[in-house]
């Protein structure tokens, strides 16, 4: 959803003009955003607020997206004053998100979640990464999730368990989410959705999941390409398969790229490189 600033209509069809950038921050809680709201009036600042749909109610807070002349104002006037998440450049979302409520869990591990850091993927500048700090505690949901998640990396001893959404990263600490390669803002509001109600689900369910301690680690590279054909064919559209065991190990590429094993004579490969792949 997506609301006018006061100063002057600014729709959603501006915001997609080609070759104009406008960047979008968010903040960890209400009182930040109203402050940062104040301070673009009090300067007489073109702006535009980005609210979540309902359903992200418990995950999200409100954004503000402006053009880089106007974030370059606010920073040189109000710098020491505001306290945004960080910034990054505003894409359209072109996913459709539920209209419905958020679901309510009676005994509810999560709590709510607040954007902490906002900023640009190491890896692939077009995504977003985002760490968000939870209101609950997950420590005891680790268990259970490790069990229902077979190829989730686990460390009962940080404690921290990482799995994928697609192709996105996510990090899972007692307080923290850490998400990597988001779409967008609205994307990384959607998978804090999703892992609240996954989690949440999970330890609704815990009495009929026997949990799981045993500790998952990455294996190297090298043990990844151990596993591949070694024909260097391309039809994963990496050079070498060493190339493309990086790829696997940085969760840049799925195992199912490799059509060799996947389609063709190597099939007798597919469970070492599913299970390597797995750590």
């Amino acid at each position: 959803m997506i609301s006018a600033g006061p100063h002057q209509e600014m729709i959603e069809e501006i915001l997609r003009q080609p070759g104009v950038k406008y960047y979008v921050t968010t903040f960890p809680g209400m009182r930040e955003f109203e402050a940062a709201k104040k301070m673009l009036d009090e300067l007489a600042l073109d702006y535009q607020i980005i609210m979540p749909e309902e359903r992200y109610a418990r995950v999200a807070k409100p954004a503000l997206a402006m053009s880089k002349e106007t974030r370059g104002m606010l920073l040189t006037e109000k710098a020491d004053l505001l306290f945004c998440s960080g910034w990054v450049e505003y894409r359209p979302s072109a996913a459709d998100t539920p209209q419905d409520a958020p679901p309510s869990f009676a005994d509810d591990i999560f709590g709510e979640a607040a954007i902490m850091v906002l900023a640009p993927c190491i890896a692939i500048k077009s995504k977003i990464r985002i760490t968000a700090q939870i209101s609950g505690d997950l420590s005891e949901a680790f268990p259970y999730l490790n069990s229902e998640h077979r190829t989730a990396i686990f460390n009962a001893h940080a404690p921290y368990l990482t799995i994928k959404d697609g192709y996105r990263d996510i990090s899972m600490f007692p307080k923290r989410i850490g998400l990597a390669k988001a779409d967008d803002l609205p994307d990384a509001w959607r998978v804090l959705e999703m892992i609240r109600c996954m989690v949440n689900d999970t330890w609704r369910r815990r009495s009929a999941i026997t949990p799981c301690h045993e500790i998952r680690t990455r294996v190297p590279a090298l043990e990844i390409y151990r596993r591949l054909p070694g024909t260097n064919c391309g039809q994963c559209g990496q050079k070498t398969c060493f190339a493309f065991a990086a790829q696997l190990y940085t969760g840049a590429a799925e195992a199912t790229q490799c059509r060799p094993v996947f389609e063709g004579e190597f099939g007798h490969l597919q469970h070492g490189l599913l299970e390597v792949c797995a750590g």
